[in-house]
C-alpha cells in the first residue's frame, strides 16, 4: 500500500490511499487518520488493502504530492540511529573525536516528534550562523511493539517505510555533545517525503530490512548525492529491537536510519553537507563548501527500479524563523 495524509484543517490531517504511480487517491474508509490505522493495524489491514486496490483499478481523484502533510504529521516518538559506519567515521573527523570504538550496538537518540514538516513547507531556522544542514534519511514506523522483542519480532512490527530530511544546526550539534547530555537546539523538526509505503511495495528492493536504493539529493538544483541505503551496518529489525530492549514501543514510533552513506562517497556523493566537508578536510586539508543559506532548496526523491518515484519528492525553502 501507499498511504498520504492531506490537510482537512486538523493537526493530523486526513488518511488517503495513494495509488501506486502517485497520481490518484481516495480517502481512506478503514481508518481516519494514520495514527487510527498504526493503532488498529492488524484489524484494518485487510480493509485497507482491499481500498487500495480497487484505487489502482479506478477512481480517485488527482493526488499532488506537495500539497500533502508528512505521512504521519506528529508521532508519540522518533528515534533516530546512526546506522550507516562511513558517515559516522566522516562526522567524527568533522568533529574531531576520536575515532568510535565498534561496540556492536547501534547509535540512537530520541528526538523531536510531536511535528513533522511536510515535503513542500517552508523550513524555518533562527540563524544562518548555526550551519544549517539537510541530512537524507530512510525510516521505518512501527504499529506498537513488546517490551523485549527480539529481532524478527521487531522486523514484524514494521508497517511503513518512509524518507526523511532529518535537519540539522551543525555549529550548535558539538557544543551539546559535549555537555554528555544530548540534543535539543541543534535538531529541530524533520520533514518527511509525502508518501508511506508498506514493505512489500518495495519489492527485492526491501531487503534484509534496508531499503536497497539510491537517495537522490539536489541542493539549488544542482545534484550532491545519490548513496545508496543498503550500507547499512544494522538493519531496521535491529534497530527497532535495540529501542524495545527495556520498553515497549507505542504505535507510531518513527525510526531513522541516519543519514544515508556509502563508502564511495568520492563516487555517489553524500547526503548531507556536513559530510561533504568531512571528504573535504581529509582530501583537501580543510571544509570548503558552506552550509545553507536562507532562500536555499534542497530535494529529495528515490525512484524505484520501474522508473517511478517511490515516496514523492521532498523539496523545500529554507526560511528566516
Amino acid at each position: 500500500m501507499k498511504l498520504a495524509t492531506l490537510p482537512d484543517g486538523t493537526l493530523d490531517g486526513r488518511l488517503h490511499l495513494v495509488s501506486r504511480d502517485l497520481t490518484r487517491a481516495a480517502p481512506a474508509q478503514a481508518a481516519q487518520t494514520m495514527q487510527t490505522a498504526l493503532e488498529n493495524w492488524t484489524g484494518l489491514e485487510s480493509a485497507l488493502t482491499a481500498e487500495y486496490a480497487a484505487l489502482n483499478q479506478r477512481g480517485g481523484t488527482p493526488f499532488y504530492p506537495s500539497s500533502a502533510m508528512a505521512p504521519l504529521p506528529r508521532a508519540w516518538q522518533w528515534l533516530d540511529g546512526s546506522a550507516f559506519e562511513s558517515h559516522g567515521d566522516l562526522m567524527d573527523t568533522v568533529f574531531g573525536l576520536a575515532k568510535k570504538e565498534k561496540t556492536g550496538r547501534p547509535l540512537m537518540y530520541q528526538g523531536l516528534s510531536n511535528l513533522f514538516y511536510g515535503p513542500a513547507d517552508d523550513v524555518r531556522m533562527p540563524s544562518e550562523a548555526d550551519g544549517i544542514d539537510f541530512e537524507g534519511e530512510y525510516g521505518v514506523i512501527t504499529d506498537a511493539v513488546p517490551f523485549g522483542a527480539d529481532t524478527a519480532t521487531a522486523g514484524a512490527h514494521i508497517r511503513l517505510i518512509v524518507q526523511i530530511n532529518d535537519w540539522s544546526l551543525r555549529k550548535l550539534a558539538p557544543i551539546e555533545m559535549k555537555t554528555g547530555f544530548g540534543w535539543v537546539q541543534a535538531k529541530p523538526a524533520c520533514s518527511m517525503a509525502p508518501v508511506a509505503v508498506t514493505p512489500d511495495e518495495l519489492g527485492e528492493s526491501w531487503r534484509d530490512a534496508r531499503v536497497d536504493l539510491p537517495l537522490l539529493v539536489d541542493w539549488n538544483e544542482k545534484r550532491f548525492g545519490a548513496a545508496n541505503g543498503y550500507e547499512m551496518a544494522f538493519g531496521f529489525d535491529q534497530l527497532v529491537a535495540h529501542a524495545a530492549y527495556s520498553r515497549a514501543l507505542v504505535a507510531g514510533t518513527v525510526l531513522g536510519s541516519g543519514t544515508v552513506s556509502n563508502k564511495t562517497y568520492r563516487e555517489v556523493g553524500s547526503s548531507c553537507i556536513a559530510e561533504r566537508r568531512g571528504i573535504e578536510m581529509i582530501d583537501q586539508g580543510e571544509a570548503k563548501t558552506p552550509f545553507m543559506s536562507f532562500g536555499d532548496r534542497v530535494r529529495m526523491d528515490v525512484t524505484g527500479k520501474d522508473g517511478q518515484s517511490v515516496f514523492g519528492a521532498i523539496d523545500q525553502k529554507i526560511v528566516k524563523a
